[in-house]
This record gives structure tokens, C-alpha cells and sequence, in this order.
């Protein structure tokens, strides 16, 4: 029997395994935010995972505290030879709150399997992960030839940049040669591939000011200027008429030299409806990885239900841009900002306010670690491995970088369009839990081989 096949047969043997433990996890509402949930479900999602990690010889697996407060868990599981190369297992394990739960179709904290794929909050992004790394290691028992090490930390979904404050200070932790960041995904199940390029991100709350009040809009409208009126003129024109992002200074003209992602797919991946066009005049490869794109993704104005006949004093918007590799955020900011003020219609007072940015990140694919993983994937799924962008943004992938700039950074994972993340329904397929365990333990593998 080849190595492949018994390992295989070894993460077929522990898939049982693996959805016990992750209804387990799952049932752990570990939601970041103590206005939503008690922080003692995140400090009970932590402890699970740190025990489960030690008890596969990661023997200093312990908690440490961030500075936002969430605890991240850390270990290491050296493999005996000083000179094998070091590999950096990351996940993390809160996960983002259910939003409806009126819209699920299962209970969102209680792991559910419906037509194949099990269903729960947290199902896939990020807890399928942790039991991917499980599951690998448990397959390859003692005969896991580099040294380990692990993170798994608390606050990612909310964004508070817990782990990306303690990587710097603390960088013994995370030192490795090469960092699986377990937090993407395949573009469909069955197909594999690593994530090399990711979106960086400006938000801004922009705010119009027209009217001292509120005015009746018998008495007034026609003359007296329009706030929210104002403001959806400035939003309208951050698009043309085939919405690509217009803004002066950030070029819209790049292309994406990596898979392509099939428009009807794309479509049906993103639910629209029936006549309804995709934007942009780029592929859909290149609107979404290679391109920058803005977003309106909140307005402050009277509800429909409740409003009167008045004319708004002022509006507001909170806008979500994504930059692609190559560009700044501090000179995306510039862009977007000049181009709000000079948009405003009528003299009316605009002020924006930056909330967030963050850099975008480019991996390296040209090291001994992308080469065992290519090898490794293929042999896993018996198909190539492709290469993705995500329009997501992953600011510990540059803080990685910065601090370790010799290391490969892999992004992988067991999520794909049909998982569904941050909505509900969320849900994995087991198929990809399996695969992924087998092609990390592969990995492992041949990455020690290379270093030989």
C-alpha cells in the first residue's frame, strides 16, 4: 500500500471523529463580541481546541491573552531533528454571529447534515478548519517529520487585530519557515487550490450636511437642498453605467493571470437574479481579485416605514473600498476622499471619516512549500491545483509577512462558494474536511523532503 492510500484510509477511518468533534465545537456559540454573546463561550471554544492539540503532543499548548482581550491558543510540536524546517499551523475559532436566525433552515449552533453537507454556525469558516489540522495529524500519528507549530486565535472575525499585535511582540511564537493560514478555500468542492492574492480595504463614513432641520417638503422641496438627495448622487457616482468603480487615481484596468472563475457559476454562486447583469466591463476574474471595487454598505436616513414629508438635513453612508495588490491603502484613502468632496452636488458640507484600512497581500509561488503543496493537492484530489484571489481581506497574512520575510505563507481551507460563510445557512461539505486533511498531511511530508 502507497503512502497516499494509507493515509487515506487513515482520514477515512477518523471522519466519524471529525464530525463529532466539530458538532462539539459548533455547539460552542463562540461569538467575539460580549454584547452578543458571553466571552466565556469563546474561552470555551479556546479550551477545547487547546486540549484537543495537546493531547497530539502539542504539550505547551496554552492560552495567551491579545491585547483586545481574546485569547489565542499556542503550542509547538517539535519533531525531534533541530534541523527539519518549521511549519506554523493557523485557524481560528470564534466565528461570526448567525444574523437571522429566522433564515436558517437548521439550528445555527447545533451541527446539522442536510443533502450531504453539515450546516452550523461556524461549520466551515473557521472551526472545519481546526478539525482539518486534527484530522491530518491524527492520520500521520508520530511520523510527522518537521517541526509544528500552532495558532488558533479568538477575535478574527471581529476585526479587533488581537494575534496581529501579538505576532510582533512575540515572534518566538510564530517563527516558521512556512505558514498554513487556514482561512480560504477551493473555488468549488473537488477542485483545489491556494489563495495568493488577497483584496486590502479602506472604510469610510461619509456624512452630508444641507439644513440646520428638517423642512417640509410642500413648503420647501424644489428649492431647499437635499441631503440624502446629495449623498445618492455622490454614491451614484462612484460607477459608471456598467459599474466599474470610477475613482480618480486608482486604476480599473487590471487583469487577473490566475484561474478564471466562470460567470455563470459566479452567478449562481452569488444568487442573482433571473436578468440581472454582473458589473464591469473585466472579467469576472478581474472584478473581483485584480480590480478595485466600493461598496455601499450601510446609509443613515429616515425608514421607510415611519418617514414624513420632509426634506432630509443630513445623510450619511458608510462605504467598504477594496484595493488589489499593488496598491496603498493610505493613497486609496487620498483617492476616495477627493473624489466624495468633489462629487457633492449644491455646496453641501461632506465630511468623511476613515474607520478601517487595511493592505492588500500578494504570496510568494516560488518557493520549496508552494511546490509541496501543488504536489501534495494534486495527489490529495487527483486534479491540479489552481491558483485564487479573494476579495476578502486577511490583515495577519501582512503582518506575517513583515515579520517573517523569509517565510512561504499558503492559504488554504475547506471553504467554497457553497459554504456560504457569514450568512446563514452556513454550512461544509465533508468531502472538502477530508481532502484538505489529507493533502496537509501530505505536505508535511513531502515539504520535510525538500529540506533534506
Amino acid at each position: 500500500m502507497t503512502v497516499q492510500h494509507h493515509l487515506q484510509d487513515r482520514v477515512g477511518d477518523l471522519m466519524p471523529l471529525a464530525r463529532e468533534e466539530l458538532a462539539e465545537l459548533v455547539s460552542i456559540p463562540s461569538v467575539a463580541d460580549p454584547r452578543q454573546y458571553p466571552p466565556e463561550e469563546c474561552e470555551r471554544a479556546a479550551n477545547w481546541v487547546r486540549e484537543r492539540f495537546a493531547a497530539l503532543g502539542f504539550t505547551d499548548a496554552r492560552l495567551v491573552e491579545t491585547a483586545d482581550g481574546s485569547k489565542a491558543v499556542v503550542g509547538s510540536r517539535p519533531c525531534g531533528d533541530p534541523s527539519a524546517p518549521t511549519v506554523l499551523l493557523y485557524a481560528h475559532y470564534d466565528v461570526q454571529p448567525p444574523l437571522d436566525e429566522k433564515a436558517w433552515r437548521t439550528a445555527p449552533f447545533e451541527l446539522t447534515e442536510v443533502d450531504g453537507r453539515w450546516y452550523g454556525r461556524g461549520a466551515c469558516d473557521c472551526k472545519a478548519n481546526i478539525l482539518m489540522h486534527l484530522t491530518a495529524l491524527r492520520a500521520l500519528g508520530g511520523d510527522v517529520p518537521v517541526n509544528l507549530k500552532l495558532v488558533v486565535e479568538g477575535s478574527e472575525e471581529q476585526g479587533t487585530g488581537g494575534l496581529e499585535g501579538l505576532v510582533p511582540q512575540q515572534p518566538d511564537l510564530f517563527a516558521a519557515d512556512a505558514i498554513l493560514v487556514c482561512d480560504t478555500g477551493n473555488a468549488s468542492v473537488g477542485h483545489p487550490a491556494v489563495t495568493v492574492s488577497l483584496r486590502g480595504m479602506v472604510n469610510v463614513v461619509v456624512t452630508v450636511e444641507a439644513l440646520r432641520s428638517e423642512l417640509h417638503s410642500g413648503m420647501f422641496g424644489g428649492a431647499a437642498p437635499d441631503a440624502l438627495a446629495a449623498l445618492i448622487a455622490i454614491l451614484a457616482s462612484l460607477r459608471d453605467d456598467k459599474g466599474n468603480t470610477t475613482i480618480a487615481g486608482l486604476d480599473a484596468s487590471q487583469t487577473w493571470s490566475g484561474a478564471p472563475y466562470d460567470p455563470s457559476q459566479f452567478a449562481g454562486d452569488a444568487g442573482t437574479l433571473d436578468g440581472v447583469e454582473l458589473l464591469g466591463d473585466g472579467s469576472v476574474s478581474d472584478m473581483l481579485w485584480a480590480r478595485p471595487a466600493v461598496t455601499v454598505i450601510g446609509i443613515d436616513c429616515p425608514p421607510v416605514v415611519g418617514s414624513a414629508s420632509a426634506i432630509n438635513p443630513r445623510a450619511a453612508a458608510r462605504l467598504n473600498l477594496r484595493i488589489p495588490p499593488g496598491m496603498e491603502p493610505g493613497k486609496a484613502e487620498a483617492a476616495l476622499r477627493a473624489h466624495l468632496l468633489s462629487a457633492a452636488p449644491w455646496g453641501v458640507h461632506v465630511d468623511v471619516a476613515l474607520e478601517a484600512s487595511g493592505a492588500p497581500f500578494r504570496a510568494r509561488t516560488d518557493g520549496p512549500a508552494y511546490r509541496a503543496i501543488a504536489e501534495a493537492m494534486e495527489e490529495a484530489y487527483g486534479d491540479p491545483m489552481t491558483t485564487l484571489g479573494q476579495g476578502g481581506s486577511i490583515p495577519l497574512c501582512n503582518v506575517f509577512a513583515d515579520t517573517f520575510p523569509d517565510a512561504e505563507i499558503i492559504l488554504m481551507g475547506t471553504e467554497e462558494p457553497q459554504a456560504l460563510i457569514h450568512a446563514p445557512n452556513e454550512s461544509v461539505d465533508p468531502r472538502e474536511i477530508s481532502a484538505m486533511a489529507l493533502a496537509e498531511a501530505l505536505f508535511l511530508q513531502r515539504y520535510a523532503a525538500t529540506r533534506s
